[in-house]
């Protein structure tokens, strides 16, 4: 069995498609749908082990995968990067900017040296790969970039630095629609909110993993995204559909976003999710058997 894509087999062939983060989470699940799409997947991440069972895992289902062990915060090393990947495959048609991390904490337990890593994996570095592979390749072709944001509307209480970046992301997006569009490029973003992946069981406060199964309790529909649910959306905005969309979000929180707490949530299972990634499994902290 493979990735239960709803997109037309092939829309990715010949096609070179980069994803940060792609050792895990939305970011592996979307490069597996990149792959079985017919895109040529790079995979870019810190981990060389997460990279190097992702790509082992999207070759075992028939996709062409490559990886690249990459700090997005070292600009030097962005620099090099994009060029090898640019040398090895040809143009960037491309980029889902994925990485990034958070810790939960209040705005007076943050120092500044947690605040600069934040902000420096959620803004920064998604800033030097897009600029990157704009420079390098997509400023002579065009493309499509997809940046990640979050569900971080009105603040967000207790990951403020994360919150702040995240919004950053979404200005710098909006920016980079505008001076990149006469090269063709399309600069996008998806805005997930509460996501059933592997990254829920990073968490070690207990007071945070006691939050996490209610979690649904606050969204309208009552569940959870599921990965695939994300990868979708990302890899809708990367299709020729999407051509005459940039500067723009889509949300992918269940109507969380509109919440506003005075209105009573009714309980329902009306909402069924899209499990589209044959690998997918849900985290330890919901129940799930996830090894990630």
């Amino acid at each position: 069995m493979g990735y239960r894509s709803l997109f037309a087999p092939g829309c990715f062939s010949n096609r070179t498609i980069v994803v940060t983060g792609g050792g895990s989470g939305i970011g592996r699940c979307t490069a597996h749908e990149l792959a079985a799409l017919g895109a040529n997947v790079v995979l870019v991440g810190r981990k060389p082990d997460k990279l190097e069972a992702v790509a082992r895992e999207i070759q075992e289902d028939g996709g062409k995968v490559s990886f690249e062990v990459l700090d997005i915060r070292d600009e030097e090393g962005v620099k090099a990067t994009v060029a090898r990947i640019i040398a090895a495959h040809g143009p960037i048609h491309g980029l889902v900017n994925n990485a990034g991390g958070q810790f939960p904490s209040p705005l007076s337990a943050i120092s500044k040296k947690g605040f600069d890593a934040v902000v420096s994996t959620n803004l920064t570095g998604g800033f030097l790969m897009a600029r990157e592979v704009y420079l390098q390749s997509m400023s002579s072709h065009g493309g499509s970039i997809v940046n990640m944001l979050a569900d971080s509307w009105g603040g967000m209480p207790g990951m403020g630095h994360s919150g702040a970046a995240r919004m950053g992301m979404l200005n710098l997006t909006q920016t980079a629609a505008v001076e990149w569009a006469a090269s063709g490029v399309r600069v996008n973003a998806v805005a997930p909110g509460w996501v059933a992946s592997s990254g829920m069981d990073s968490y070690k406060d207990e007071g945070v993993r006691a939050m996490i199964p209610l979690l649904k309790k606050e969204v309208p529909l009552q569940r959870l995204a599921t990965e695939s649910e994300v990868s979708a959306a990302i890899v809708f905005l990367l299709t020729d559909a999407a051509a005459f969309i940039t500067g723009d979000v889509i949300k992918i929180d269940g109507g969380a976003s509109c919440n506003t707490k005075i209105f009573p949530l009714e309980e329902t299972t009306a909402s069924k999710p899209y499990e589209g990634f044959h690998r997918a499994s849900a985290p330890r902290i919901l129940g799930g058997e996830s090894k990630e």
